[in-house]
């Protein structure tokens, strides 16, 4: 039984965020999530593209902690451990660009009719689930396309995770690469720059 990561905090047609249930646990950069429809039959996948933790109240910052009052130098992992309470201060999100749903058990790589509700469960796909998703690459456009995202870091980033649990990672990555080159066979150096960043 997969295990939930986090709950839907804002979604629009195009993207959502989510909250995470263990502050500094989001899924990595480029990491396929799920999240639950209101339909039980459906669930709708996002490409990871970003990851934040801020203060939980609205507009605060977070303070330093590294140095106590009585001058003493704490560092790092340390920090939390001095303060078990920024559990509670801090919040861990991350934002996914929306890019296929899944209903009755096909997959469809273009918008759904909803975006996820607030407060709905958001799980990170298994290996099993990211190849499953990647037997298509119509999901390659959205991710390029879609403005205000680090798009090309995000993709490259989604297929190097792919290839690592495609059984021949070669193959995969020769694929997605032709399939990038297509579309953007006008523009060479971004091309170029993605490809680079496959080998990674």
């Amino acid at each position: 039984m997969p295990v939930r990561i986090a709950e839907v905090i804002e979604a629009t047609s195009t993207k959502f965020t989510a909250g995470a249930y263990e502050l500094l646990k989001a899924p990595p950069f480029g990491a396929l999530v799920r999240a639950q429809a209101r339909d039980d039959s459906m669930a709708i996948y996002g490409l990871v593209y970003d990851i934040r933790t801020s203060s939980r109240d609205f507009g605060a910052r977070a303070v330093v902690r590294g140095r106590t009052y009585a001058g003493r130098e704490v560092y790092d992992a340390e920090i939390y451990r001095e303060h078990p309470d920024l559990a509670e201060v801090l919040q861990t999100e991350f934002s996914a660009v929306i890019v296929g749903f899944v209903e009755h058990s096909e997959i469809r790589q273009f918008l759904p009719p909803q975006p996820p509700p607030v407060h709905y469960s958001v799980y990170e796909c298994d290996a099993d689930e990211v190849t499953r998703f990647n037997q298509a690459v119509d999901y390659f456009r959205t991710v390029l396309f879609t403005p205000q995202i680090p798009g090309d870091e995000a993709l490259a980033a989604a297929l190097r995770i792919a290839a690592r649990v495609s059984g021949d990672a070669h193959a995969f990555l020769v694929r997605a690469g032709r399939e990038i080159a297509a579309l953007l066979n006008d523009d060479y150096d971004r091309l170029t720059a993605i490809l680079r960043r496959l080998r990674s």
